[in-house]
């Protein structure tokens, strides 16, 4: 069994209006999770200190991370992470279709019990239009559908789209809801001083069995940011056959930073 954990930390500034990745880290570190993945983290932005967040958590976490970049201004970074203690491969990272905002999502396999699991991050555009066509690239050859891939695979973030949307609808023809086999009531996750919108998901092939979900609902995860962490310890049979390494990894590695566990 495994433990995920998605989070947009919001550049990790608070509702005090201070940025803190050492407090968004100790609620990671409460739940305990074995893979997390991050969006809307400042890496060397001068409006929250010149700070690399995503290295930040990850030393404090003691995982590894994969850092993928949606915005540069100059030296400054905006993007989404994956951070775990597990052995990583960068897949892919790169751009998603956008009108709007650039987006983007990151691909690792994770190896875990003798096989490959598949984790993809992303967060999506505040527009409909965006947003379906990102979902459609990410459902397609070139991310999720990708014929190389044999392995579980596991899209999880921050999709602005709440259950009832068409979009939300397009994912769900390929892929399971986390709180589809749970016996709570579904969670919301934004914003965090008063959930009103379910717009955080976790998504599975559905061979993955879901033992729990749930949001953190701390005093600590109400005041760190603006959404709320949502977590899944899943049960997972990876695949004992790893899927052949896509032929531009080599490349994809030098454009993604990976710090090792400390």
């Amino acid at each position: 069994m495994i433990k995920i954990l998605t989070y947009n930390v919001h550049s990790c500034v608070g509702s005090d209006g201070q940025a803190s990745p050492g407090r968004i880290a100790e609620i990671i570190a409460g739940c305990d999770p074995d893979i997390v993945a991050l969006q809307e983290l400042d890496v060397g932005r001068k409006r929250t200190g010149g700070v690399d967040q995503a290295h930040a958590i990850a030393a404090h976490l003691g995982m590894g991370v994969v850092f993928n970049p949606t915005i540069h201004i100059a030296e400054e970074q905006y993007g989404d992470a994956i951070l775990t203690p597990l052995e990583m491969r960068l897949v892919k990272s790169g751009p998603l279709p956008s009108i709007g905002e650039r987006r983007g999502a990151l691909c690792v396999e994770v190896v875990y019990d003798g096989g490959t699991v598949t984790i993809v991050n992303t967060h999506l555009g505040l527009s409909r239009r965006d947003r379906s066509a990102q979902v459609a690239a990410l459902l397609g050859p070139g991310w999720l559908d990708n014929p190389l891939n044999k392995s579980p695979r596991i899209l999880l973030g921050d999709f602005n789209l709440v259950p009832s949307s068409l979009v939300y609808k397009q994912i769900t023809r390929e892929l399971v809801d986390v709180w589809s086999g749970s016996s709570s009531r579904p969670g919301k996750t934004f914003p965090s001083r008063l959930p009103l919108l379910r717009i955080d998901h976790i998504f599975t092939d559905r061979a993955v069995r879901v033992i729990d979900v749930g949001v953190i609902r701390t005093r600590a995860a109400r005041a760190a940011s603006d959404h709320l962490p949502l977590f899944a310890h899943l049960d997972i049979i990876p695949q004992l056959h790893r899927p052949q390494r896509h032929p531009s990894l080599a490349r994809r590695r030098e454009e993604v930073r990976v710090l090792p566990p400390a």
